[in-house]
């Protein structure tokens, strides 16, 4: 990995900042189930801190991770923060104490969430935090979208975006205020969300794909589409893993993948798919397989 370098991937302005299009997500940095702490609490930390060694300039994070947990590693490991590192938070969820998980996008559910983040994370102010909406039936989207307005007006936000929103939803939050990105789940076999990808495209808003890795829900790629993607692999000596990132780098300008992992090898090896670069053969064979 010592040649590794993900400014390959290019840079993208986020709110203020801009960063390589490449950061890393810390929801695998938990126990299982994205609940309670890891087991090597001290492999997350070098994870984190490795990824900032690296060149990752965005960590995209929770405090309903574990909860809490997510977050009190990440000031541990990268506190006091370097100046050119962007935080990106979400609030809208929240755990049960048996790991459920359940939406609380009040205003009072999502005031608490933020003051969990500048808790945890040691800041006075919030850089990027995401609206996740989940369905719920305590408040409506424009409701939830007010109550974040309200935080970013007392200053404990900066900048607004959006989290598993729809086309609809993300016109609707863009009327009243500059999204600054966009993180819905997106990935090579599982791109329902392609309207979304291309309106945040046109508009030039950030858009961060979650569970990149991830293939489709109804239960993985068919036979036929993972040998597509597992040839072009051996053809460059790579993982699939760093196929199915490479081709959301080359898919849209806008797109900054987020892989996490509790592991530095696999960090090493997913950041290591900047320095991939797919053929237009390789990409139209994967633009197929969606």
């Amino acid at each position: 990995m010592v040649g590794m370098s993900i400014e390959r991937a290019g840079q993208i302005l986020v709110g203020d900042r801009q960063v390589p299009r490449f950061g890393y997500g810390t929801m695998r940095l938990t126990g299982p189930g994205i609940f309670g702490p890891p087991a090597d609490r001290d492999e997350a930390v070098r994870v984190l801190r490795q990824a900032v060694e690296l060149g990752v300039r965005l960590i995209d994070t929770a405090w309903y991770y574990g909860p809490f947990v997510a977050e009190e590693i990440v000031r541990e490991a990268l506190a006091p923060y370097p100046d050119d590192l962007l935080i990106v938070t979400k609030l809208g969820g929240a755990r049960g104490d048996d790991g459920s998980w359940y939406a609380d996008l009040t205003p009072q559910g999502l005031r608490a969430g933020c003051e969990h983040d500048l808790r945890l994370l040691g800041l006075e102010t919030i850089p990027v935090t995401h609206l996740r909406w989940m369905d719920n039936d305590a408040a409506s989207f424009p409701e939830a979208l007010d109550a974040i307005l309200t935080l970013q007006r007392e200053g404990k936000i900066r900048h607004v975006g959006l989290s598993s929103v729809s086309l609809e939803q993300l016109d609707l939050a863009a009327q009243q205020v500059p999204v600054a990105t966009v993180s819905n789940q997106y990935g090579l076999f599982e791109r329902s969300d392609d309207p979304v990808v291309e309106s945040c495209e046109s508009r030039g808003i950030p858009y961060l794909p979650f569970f990149p890795l991830v293939a489709s829900p109804a239960g993985g790629p068919a036979p036929d589409r993972a040998e597509v993607v597992a040839r072009i692999a051996a053809r460059h000596g790579a993982t699939e893993s760093q196929v199915a990132l490479a081709w959301l780098l080359a898919r849209s300008p806008v797109i900054l993948p987020i892989p996490g992992t509790s592991k530095v090898a696999h960090l090493e090896e997913n950041l290591a798919a900047a320095d991939l670069l797919l053929s237009a053969e390789d990409l139209a064979a994967l633009d197929a397989v969606g």
